[in-house]
């Protein structure tokens, strides 16, 4: 058995796990949930990255997007 990972819009994801679960050939794994303290640990990690970020931009070394650039995005 060979294993795909997909991406796929949240607004389309219900209806694609229903079309793929009447396959009989697919098996459909869920998503894991991280647990509370892997939840925590992966918080404090993107935060300490947010925090590098930050300091580097103050020093100079690299410049942030504004919140403009970040808006026109979504």
């Amino acid at each position: 058995m060979k294993d795909i990972t997909l991406s796929i819009p949240d607004k389309d994801y219900s209806f694609f796990i229903k079309l793929i679960k009447n396959l009989d050939f697919v098996q459909v794994k869920e998503p894991k949930k991280l647990t509370a303290s892997a939840a925590k640990q992966k918080f404090l990690e993107e935060f300490e990255e947010a925090v590098e970020e930050v300091n580097l931009a103050r020093q100079g070394k690299i410049k942030l997007k504004s919140a403009e650039q970040l808006l026109s995005k979504l």
